[in-house]
C-alpha cells in the first residue's frame, strides 16, 4: 500500500460507488453467455441503516477475540474524524493504519477521534505497521511513535509493513520463524503496548512467508493479499492452510481492486439481494479461514455497500455464482494488477523487475488519481525497474488474467520517469 494525498471532492465522497476486487473461479461458457447480458447502468446498493450496531464479527485466530468481518483501511482521501464518526455509526469497530498513510497524516487523524471519544477505545480493534528495514529489533523502537500517533496506549495490532525480499532483503524470508522475531514480539506484547503481532505482504513469494511462519508459530495475525482464485490444494490453498490451523488470523486486503469495470448488477445476484459488488465480498468470506477484509472505503455510498454485504452474509456463496464472478471480472478485460497466479507469482520470485510494485504504482495512479505513487515508483532501485531483456509479452500470455504487462511498463516509465 502506499499513502493517498490527493483531493477528494464531495462527490466522489458522497455518490462514487465503484469498487474493486479480483476474484475468480473456474469458468463455464454458460456464464460467459450471462455476462454478455445488458446490464443496468448504475449501482444503487442494497441500503444499510446508519447505526444498527456493531458489524458481525469472526474470531481472530488463536487469540479468541472476536472483529468485524469487514475492517477500513486509513488510505482514503476522505479520512478526516467525521469520516470515522461515520464509520463507527455503521457498525466498523476495526480501523488499519500504518506510519505512511496519507503522507503520516491518516495515524493522527485517528489520535484526533479518539481524543474526542475515548470510551471507544475499548470497542475498538486499532491496527498500525511500521518498516523496521534493519530487522524485527527496530520495532522496539518504532512502537511507542505508533502509538503516540494514534493516541492510544496500545495497538491490538503491530505489523511489519509489506514484507518482501525487495524491500527487507533476503533474510526476512526466515523472520517469521526466528528466534529474534519471537523475541521482539514477546517483548512488545509482554510490556502490554501490543496485542499481537504480525506482518503484512503481498509480495511474490508470499506463500514462503506463510510457509515460515506456519513453521515457526509465534507469529499472532498476518495481512495478506488475498485471491479466492487459487485451486484446492494448491501451494496458496496450503500455505493459507498451515497458519490457520497453527492458529495465526488472517486478514484479507487488496480485495476491492481490479473490479470498476464490473457491471453493477447480475440477475442471479440479484435474486440474492447483493449488488455485484456486495457479491464479490461474500465470495471472500466463503473462506471460513479468512477473519476480515480489509478496504479502502473511499466514501459514504461504498461504506454503506460493504457494511450492508457483512450483514446481510449467512452463508458461503455457491460454485455456480463464484463462476459467474470469475466470468464478469476476466469479460471486463482492465486488469492492471493480477491478484496472484502461479505464471506471476514464479516470475517475482526469480526476477529482479519489481513488477508487483510496478501494477501497484500504476493501479493507484490510474485508479485512484494517487500522485504518491510516482514516490512509490521511484524509490524503486534502478535495477528494479529496469525492464530490458524480459520478456513480458510471454509472462502476460501466461498470466492467468492476462495482465498487459508490455502496455503496464511503458505507461510506468511515461508517468513516473
Amino acid at each position: 500500500m502506499t499513502p493517498h494525498n490527493f483531493p477528494t471532492s464531495r462527490r466522489n465522497f458522497l455518490i462514487k460507488s465503484s469498487l474493486g476486487l479480483p476474484l475468480a473461479f473456474a469458468g463455464t461458457s454458460a456464464a460467459l453467455a450471462r455476462v454478455a447480458a445488458p446490464q443496468p447502468a448504475a449501482e444503487k446498493p442494497a441500503p444499510a441503516p446508519s447505526s444498527t450496531g456493531p458489524l458481525p464479527t469472526r474470531k481472530l485466530g488463536k487469540s479468541g477475540r472476536a472483529v468485524s468481518m469487514l475492517n477500513m483501511g486509513g488510505m482514503m482521501a476522505a479520512m478526516s474524524p467525521q469520516y470515522l464518526d461515520t464509520a463507527w455509526a455503521m457498525g466498523i469497530r476495526y480501523f488499519d493504519n500504518a506510519d505512511c498513510y496519507i503522507g503520516g497524516k491518516s495515524e493522527k487523524i485517528v489520535g484526533e477521534w479518539l481524543a474526542k471519544y475515548p470510551e471507544r477505545r475499548k470497542e475498538l480493534f486499532l491496527t498500525s505497521k511500521d518498516h523496521p528495514k534493519h530487522g524485527p529489533k527496530q520495532l522496539l523502537e518504532m512502537i511507542d511513535r505508533r502509538l503516540e500517533a494514534c493516541g492510544t496506549e496500545y495497538l491490538d495490532a503491530f505489523y511489519i509493513h509489506g514484507i518482501g525480499p525487495k524491500g527487507y532483503g533476503e533474510d526476512s524470508l526466515n523472520w517469521p520463524k526466528s528466534d529474534e522475531f519471537k523475541r521482539v514480539a514477546d517483548q512488545l506484547k509482554s510490556s502490554g503496548k501490543v496485542k499481537m503481532v504480525g506482518f503484512s505482504c503481498h509480495d511474490g513469494r508470499l506463500n514462503d512467508y506463510l510457509a515460515a511462519a506456519a513453521e515457526g508459530g509465534f507469529v499472532d495475525i498476518i495481512m495478506l493479499q488475498y485471491r479466492p482464485f487459487f485451486k484446492k490444494g494448491d501451494a496458496f490453498d496450503q500455505a493459507l492452510s498451515a497458519c490457520h490451523d497453527k492458529g495465526i488470523a488472517l486478514v484479507a486486503m487488496k480485495t476491492m481492486r481490479n473490479t470498476k469495470d464490473l457491471p453493477a448488477r447480475l440477475p442471479e445476484f440479484d435474486k440474492l439481494g447483493l449488488t455485484t459488488h456486495q457479491a464479490v465480498l461474500h465470495a471472500v468470506w466463503s473462506d471460513p479461514r479468512i477473519s476480515s477484509i480489509c478496504n479502502m472505503i473511499d466514501n459514504v455510498v461504498m461504506m454503506e455497500t460493504s457494511t450492508a454485504a457483512a450483514r446481510s452474509y449467512k452463508k458461503a456463496l455457491t460454485t455456480a455464482h463464484r463462476e459467474l464472478l470469475q466470468q464478469t471480472i476476466l469479460a471486463s478485460n482492465r486488469h492492471m494488477f493480477c491478484p496472484g497466479c502461479p505464471a506471476c507469482d514464479s516470475f517475482g520470485a526469480g526476477s529482479a523487475l519489481a513488477l508487483k510494485d510496478i501494477s501497484r504504482a500504476v493501479t493507484y495512479y490510474e485508479q485512484d488519481g494517487d500522485l504518491s505513487a510516482r514516490e512509490l515508483y521511484q524509490s524503486l532501485p534502478a535495477l528494479d525497474r529496469d525492464a530490458s531483456g524480459v520478456d513480458l509479452a510471454t509472462l502476460r500470455d501466461r498470466c492467468d488474467y492476462h495482465v498487459d504487462y508490455p502496455s503496464l511498463v511503458q505507461r510506468a516509465e511515461r508517468y513516473f520517469a
